[in-house]
């Protein structure tokens, strides 16, 4: 993990991750990424609606006694993007598991074959890094490399 720890520096990570992690149709089945964005990015347009809409409507009808539950009806629903910015921050500096680091150094290996200047591999390489060696990938490479993977 990186050494800057605290849920600023996971929320920043997880909002660089989100920008970083390419949207393909073919990791789906693989990783759960592409889910969690899309219903993070969802949440960021909708839910702050969804509060202001549970506070506002008690109020306009004077409902004072359910004041407190809308009030946490809101913060729920303001969490809900933090959540799913954070579990993408949590993932961007997890470590892949063996199988997923030899792939992510195939990959790498592949680019620099096609000719494409690229970062030394990392000897241990988180999420974030498979990230950026899979969206360079998808760029770069031409459709017939990836057949033995997808």
């Amino acid at each position: 993990m990186n050494n800057k720890v605290g849920i600023m520096y996971c929320l920043k990570d997880g909002q660089k991750y989100m920008d970083a992690w390419p949207v393909r149709k073919e990791l789906n089945p693989m990783f759960p990424e592409q889910r969690i964005i899309k219903a993070t990015k969802f949440a960021v347009k909708v839910m702050p609606a969804v509060a202001a809409i549970s506070v506002l409507t008690q109020m306009v009808f004077h409902n004072q006694a359910a004041m407190p539950q809308a009030i946490i009806v809101a913060l729920f629903a303001m969490s809900l993007p933090i959540q799913g910015i954070w579990w993408l921050g949590q993932r961007a500096n997890t470590a892949l598991p063996p199988s997923l680091a030899s792939w992510y150094r195939e990959i790498h290996q592949k680019i620099l074959d096609s000719g494409f200047a690229l970062e030394p591999a990392k000897s241990k390489p988180r999420y974030k890094e498979l990230a950026q060696v899979l969206n360079r990938a998808f760029r770069q490479l031409d459709d017939s490399v990836f057949e033995r993977w997808f």
